[in-house]
């Protein structure tokens, strides 16, 4: 096949879609060449432009080109998180540096930048609308931050160092994933399997199933296996195995060991920071947030640190005296906290979550996801299992809008398998924008996809969530709906590219919705009889909302501090000690584990999404408290006056406006963090 004939690039399949089916591994290579060539000769084309620059030949030109680009790109990144293999990570190890590279040279472009400097010097006398203001100011500074301004050594090196960074996060994200591929507890006597749900056990013996142990129990590390394992089995060898194999991912030695890469990716980082003229590589990625300082992000850190630290305490030892009263004669380790947490919780609240999974069953859990938007934004969500996703798995909605139109496509891939990395996730294969395109048409509707892993049920049997699968399940299609009901002209305006501290505020808010009263009423239904969730049991779910409050705290508290510190501090020569080192002036409680260790850190360490950046959950849980107290405050949670302004200006505005403005416009004023404490019980 030439790459000219390339599947990646005729999205003419129903829906805008590829048709996924023809597109193989070998394919990616030379689609790339071709794409990179092609917005090479785009980009040459602007730069070189022989008429003055104006918004719509230089500004509106970069924003359309590179299609073809965006194509490959967004197959391959999805092919590559959610269904690797060797070739792709072959392949991903060469893509990395080479798109870092290709940016850089355009970046530092002197004669486009030039054209761009100029519009941005004499952007108050050109008759700007105010988004289109917004979008010359971000192209701007992003031609700054990536080294437009920098002389000519500067740039050589800061596109060095930009290529070495892009190469390493992609070889740190395959060790992590190599190390939870590879693992594997395999339990077979009932004596080992004391204390697991049935659903838990069915979905052990069907992961089992599938690495070729028929009759056998796999624990791995999926979170969708490990924390249940970890807080339900009764053998607490098991549960230390287990445990410590989980928080040594990336840190096991040997070949994939992160050490040496964590120690590598902080140096760049530290020197690409100072090369711009930055304290530091946090003071960098801060620049253009909502926090815009360390000093901000530590100051929210520090405050929610003491409260968690103080209330773990106040748990750990109801933990030990639960400990002594059945009468074991150890301290309470990591391993043992979700443990006896959850029989700390079955004991106050009089459940456990084996008796609410039932009534949460993957696809009900679907619906209400679906029914929320509906009655607040007027989504309409069809499945169309005649359209085949990039993978087995995945599967296709079109997406419509309160008028009937179709105003999205949306891809769900919701089961963890060996060849896909863990955790979950949106992406845009495409973005929502207005342009005129070169066939005449006007605009794009996106494509939106959420990833997820959850265990996968045997074949017949239902996947049954945790409250906290559900949340993720919520929290993810929040993305998703950010991106599905955009509303803006410009592609790099689209749904969800906004500020990193402001981009969780649609997700996390739409969290709240699960545990409306009203929706889990609806949809909480038991998988067999269909029968709602009970009264008396819903009332104690709600209740117990804000139980374990210090221990969730603390383990994210710690992962975004140690974050933060990472990326003040600068180059160290060894991860571990630093961590270590850190942890302890924290005063990081030792029966508690970080949730993300450095090792496998993924969202700091395997690109740079997230580094210095993970603060921004907690940032944004400030906004989303706030945002559905505003709801709270009417007595409506689908007030349909406040859901109005919500979809104006947080879902539909993307990043059109400054995040401060959207949120004021919406909220009548800038959040108060009482809410977010009071939500995590730490007030």
């Amino acid at each position: 096949m030439t790459s000219s004939a390339s599947p990646m690039f005729d999205w003419s399949a129903p829906l805008g879609l590829p048709e996924f089916a023809r597109i193989a591994d070998a394919d990616f290579a030379p689609a790339f060449d071709t794409a990179l060539a092609e917005h090479d000769a785009e980009i040459e084309a602007i730069a070189a432009n022989p008429e003055p620059a104006d918004f719509v030949n230089t500004i509106v030109a970069l924003e359309l080109a590179g299609d073809k680009l965006s194509k490959v790109s967004s197959l391959f990144w999805n092919r590559a998180g959610t269904d690797t293999n060797d070739a792709i990570q072959a392949l991903e190890r060469d893509i990395a540096p080479l798109m870092s590279r290709h940016y850089s040279k355009i970046a530092m472009n002197p004669a486009l930048f030039e054209r761009v400097d100029a519009l941005y010097r004499n952007r108050n006398d050109i008759g700007l609308t105010p988004e289109q203001d917004r979008l010359l100011e971000r192209i701007w500074k992003s031609f700054v931050k990536s080294g437009a301004a920098l002389d000519q050594a500067g740039q050589k090196r800061l596109a060095e160092v930009g290529e070495k960074l892009a190469g390493l996060g992609a070889q740190f994200g395959q060790n992590v994933l190599a190390d939870e591929r590879d693992y594997l507890l395999l339990l077979e006597d009932e004596a080992d399997l004391a204390g697991l749900s049935d659903d838990l056990r069915a979905a052990m013996a069907a992961v089992a199933e599938d690495l070729g142990h028929k009759g056998k129990y796999a624990v791995t590390l999926s979170r969708s296996i490990i924390e249940p394992f970890l807080s339900t089995s009764e053998r607490r060898d098991l549960r230390e195995t287990a445990f410590k194999a989980w928080i040594a991912r990336g840190a096991k030695g040997g070949a994939t060991d992160n050490a040496a890469l964590i120690s590598q990716i902080i140096a760049l980082r530290t020197e690409k920071a100072q090369l711009l003229g930055y304290a530091s590589y946090a003071a960098y990625k801060l620049d253009d947030t909502m926090a815009k300082t360390p000093e901000a992000v530590e100051a929210l850190l520090g405050d929610v640190w003491t409260r968690a630290v103080e209330r773990a305490g106040i748990d750990r030892a109801d933990l030990a005296e639960l400990i002594a009263e059945e009468g074991g004669n150890h301290e309470v380790a990591a391993w043992d906290w979700r443990h006896y947490a959850e029989k700390l919780k079955a004991r106050r609240f009089d459940f456990s979550e084996a008796e609410l999974k039932p009534y949460l069953p993957l696809n009900r859990m679907i619906e209400a996801c679906f029914d929320v938007a509906n009655r607040l934004f007027g989504v309409t969500m069809i499945e169309r299992k005649d359209i085949k996703g990039p993978h087995k798995d995945a599967r296709v909605f079109e997406v419509r809008g309160r008028d009937g139109e179709m105003i999205a496509t949306f891809i769900a891939d919701y089961f963890a398998r060996p060849s896909k990395r863990s955790g979950a996730w949106m992406s845009g294969m495409r973005s929502q924008h207005k342009l005129g395109m070169p066939d005449g048409s006007s605009g794009e509707k996106p494509i939106i996809t959420n990833v997820m892993n959850f265990a996968k049920p045997a074949a017949g049997q239902e996947a049954l969530l945790s409250l906290n699968d559900a949340r993720t399940l919520f929290h993810e299609f929040g993305h998703a709906l950010h991106g599905m009901l955009s509303d803006v002209t410009y592609p790099s305006l689209s749904g969800t590219s906004v500020s990193r501290d402001f981009v969780e505020l649609p997700s996390q808010l739409y969290e709240h919705w699960l545990t409306v009263p009203e929706i889990l009423e609806k949809h909480a239904r038991h998988y067999k009889t269909g029968e709602p969730i009970p009264r008396a049991l819903l009332d104690k779910v709600l209740a117990a909302q804000t139980f374990n409050a210090g221990f969730a705290a603390v383990e994210f508290t710690a992962s975004a501090l140690v974050d933060m510190a990472w990326h003040t501090a600068g180059e160290k020569a060894d991860p571990a000690t630093f961590e270590a080192e850190t942890l302890k002036k924290l005063g990081m409680p030792e029966a508690i584990a970080m949730r993300h260790a450095s090792p496998h850190f993924l969202h700091v360490f395997s690109g740079e999404g997230y580094s210095a950046g993970y603060y921004s959950y907690m940032w944004s849980e400030v906004l989303d408290a706030d945002a559905f107290a505003a709801f709270e405050e009417t007595g409506d949670p689908f007030h349909p006056e406040m859901a109005e302004r919500l979809l104006t200006h947080v879902y539909s505005a993307g990043g059109s406006r400054d995040p401060g403005e959207l949120y004021q416009a919406f909220r009548g004023r800038m959040p108060d963090a009482t809410a977010m404490l009071e939500k995590r019980g730490l007030a």
